[in-house]
């Protein structure tokens, strides 16, 4: 059989992986497990096999046992794929693992120049209407999401007109909002953005999550008015489910 003069061993392309980022500020491992222990109330599928992202700026003055952590990851789903602002003297060790070092830029800062100047009475602003002005794209989904299914709006909110079913998980830069029952997973959020939220209108999900605070629901979602719209948002650092008030 001739092999194509067309094809090739390897290719390489641009693919998006979500991964999680675990913000570390305790280097004990005891501690660590036990608030894993209280996040994940005993759920064994809590995280659902994700990549993670640690983070150590916290604790990068102590010393990490890293053999016993990243087994403590794995033990509760969590794969670690790479660790953040860690220690160059640390490199090796992550590296022995089979992780990546993941460098963050930090910002420079520029010197303060400050100019001396004669005082010079301001003129009277005008009083000038607020214009609130946002540019948030949106992927729109019009069909069912079912289980074993993921879907990512990378730098937007996710609009689903369909349902989420069990086993399915939508994540969102910015905010997700399904036009019909959420069953499954939802991250809104997913880069930090606390200001996100998830709109449903009917709400009996398995997991939600805002800006990596999670929060399950093994003993049921809250009791919120029968087929009312629902929402999900972040207040301090509580997941908190309400009702949507309607017009009509």
């Amino acid at each position: 059989m001739q092999n194509s003069l067309t094809r090739k061993p390897i290719e390489i392309k641009i693919s998006t992986v979500v991964a999680v980022a675990v913000l570390l500020h305790e280097a004990s491992t005891p501690a660590l497990e036990a608030a894993l222990k209280e996040m994940t109330a005993g759920s064994p599928d809590f995280f659902d096999d994700e990549f993670a992202v640690i983070d150590v700026e916290s604790i990068a003055a102590e010393t990490v046992d890293w053999d016993a952590l990243i087994a403590l990851f794995k033990a509760h789903g969590l794969h670690p794929v790479a660790v953040r602002n860690a220690r160059e003297e640390d490199y090796a060790a992550i590296r022995s693992h089979g992780l990546s070092i993941d460098v963050v830029s930090k910002p420079r800062h520029e010197p303060e120049v400050i100019a001396a100047q004669a005082e010079v009475p301001a003129p009277a602003a005008k009083a000038e209407p607020q214009v609130i002005i946002r540019n948030n794209p949106a992927m729109v989904i019009d069909t069912p999401v079912r289980a074993g299914q993921r879907i990512y709006a990378r730098g937007a909110d996710l609009i689903i007109t369909a349902s989420v079913n069990n086993g399915a998980e939508v994540i969102a830069d910015g905010s997700i909002h399904i036009y019909s029952t959420l069953r499954g997973r939802a991250l809104a959020g997913a880069t930090g953005n606390t200001e996100a939220r998830i709109f449903a209108l009917q709400m009996e999900p398995e997991l939600v999550s805002i800006a990596g605070i999670y929060r399950t629901f093994e003993n049921g979602f809250p009791d919120l008015q029968a087929q009312h719209p629902a929402q999900v948002r972040l207040i301090g650092d509580s997941i908190e489910v309400s009702s949507v008030k309607t017009v009509g």
